[in-house]
């Protein structure tokens, strides 16, 4: 375990004086290594490593890049359609991933979700949860975040966030009040001689929806959760989304409405506080949580995401002082056709049971704390590394449910306190 995180440890660090492209060769180096000794030795530790490996690689700057073009398409630089204009020189160019994914397909064609979620006749219940099952699939996904307006006197905009991947995401939980669906990166990206390399897998982020939950944790900044009660009518007809980070611990939860119209569906959430993504508390440390919007929506052929956040400056004590900027952020899914996605299949066979026991724990935990903290760091690691690694060794051999809880608990107690 100390070798892993030595080894995830060195590659951040070289992030900061090594170019992103030789960088990038030496990881993956290392990587094809460990894989051969995975596959000729059955090496435990190696096996641990490769996934680290792709760990690191993945919530690297370098994880998406400009996208391979669909097929038909012309290649293109990087874009942005709205921007800073009298920003000077290079200044405002979307920060992000530079490798390059291999080439994919976009099914035009409305899905079989989507037709179903047409389907005349339904209840309004009904439609909302074949829409939430209509943004299970495989997907190209594309992340765009940009400052709009600045509200401090020496304001400068910050740079634009800009990144791709190749996603699928598998429902969990399909029942008449419950949804769950959870995202699975799966990367192959090309080398500079353009020939794919090996598949990066990655457990992504989760989404829970529940129809009329009036039972919420929601995050009341400084790493602090607590539980909100909502009345009856507050929530009657409505989905609660609760989205969770890639190691199943919570984000945020918003309860909000779905609308139906001819040839699209959209859920409109009330305004959240978030804690800082990964994309912002990796570059900047000057507030404290995003407050704002989120509207998921339906098309034939995929989903978008928008986000409308003010960066918001808190007290000690968690009250806001003010906001910095707003920004706008846009997530398109884009579904595909004829990616391979074995990798991340075979991943989340192994995994799953692993992963249902992770989710166990914290519904426990939610029963029973009315306000906890959560750190993403303690003794030297961060939660995600240490349940990834623990996520791949439990689920080596034959999997043990109560060893396994055992162990996430063990694991978990130095990150989570009563607040």
């Amino acid at each position: 375990m100390q070798i892993v995180l030595i080894y995830i440890t060195l590659l951040h660090a070289l992030r900061q004086w090594v170019p992103k492209r030789v960088l990038i060769i030496v990881a993956l180096s290392i990587f094809g290594l460990l894989h051969v000794l995975v596959i000729t030795m059955r090496f435990t530790l190696a096996k641990t490593i490769v996934t680290a490996a792709a760990l690191a690689l993945s919530f690297s700057s370098f994880a998406y890049g400009p996208a391979a073009p669909a097929e038909g398409d012309k290649p293109a630089g990087r874009q942005y359609t709205f921007s800073w204009q009298f920003q000077e020189g290079a200044t405002m160019a979307p920060r992000g991933g530079t490798t390059t994914g291999a080439n994919i397909t976009i099914d035009d064609e409305p899905s079989s979700a989507w037709q179903a979620l047409r389907k005349e006749g339904l209840s309004k219940q009904e439609r909302d949860r074949r829409a939430i099952l209509a943004m299970a699939g495989p997907y190209r996904t594309s992340f765009d975040f940009i400052e709009t307006v600045g509200f401090t006197a020496d304001y400068s905009p910050a740079r634009p966030y800009q990144s791709w991947g190749t996603e699928y995401v598998y429902v969990v939980a399909d029942e008449p009040d419950f949804v769950s669906l959870q995202h699975i990166l799966v990367m192959t990206m090309l080398d500079e001689d353009g020939f794919e390399l090996e598949p990066i897998v990655v457990k992504h982020w989760r989404q829970d929806w529940n129809f009329e939950a009036s039972d919420l944790h929601t995050f009341r900044g400084h790493r602090v959760w607590a539980r909100e009660q909502r009345a009856s009518a507050e929530v009657e007809g409505r989905w609660m989304q609760s989205v969770y980070q890639v190691d199943d611990t919570p984000r945020y939860q918003a309860v909000g409405t779905w609308e139906h119209f001819a040839n699209y569906s959209s859920w409109s959430s009330e305004e959240t506080w978030r804690p800082l993504p990964r994309r912002e508390f990796s570059v900047r440390d000057d507030y404290h949580v995003l407050v704002g919007t989120n509207k998921h929506t339906v098309t034939p052929t995929g989903w978008v995401q928008e986000e409308s956040n003010l960066k918001v400056v808190l007290d000690d004590e968690g009250r806001r002082i003010g906001a910095l900027a707003r920004e706008a952020g846009l997530a398109r899914y884009e579904r595909i056709e004829g990616y391979d996605w074995t990798a991340g299949d075979a991943y989340w066979e192994r995994t799953a049971p692993f992963w249902a026991v992770v989710r166990d724990t914290w519904s426990d935990i939610f029963e029973r704390e009315d306000s906890f903290r959560l750190e993403k760091r303690a003794e030297g690691s961060e939660l995600f590394m240490v349940m990834f690694i623990l996520a791949d060794t439990a689920t080596e051999k034959d999997f043990d449910p109560l060893l396994a809880r055992g162990k996430i608990e063990e694991e978990l107690a130095p990150f989570l306190f009563d607040d």
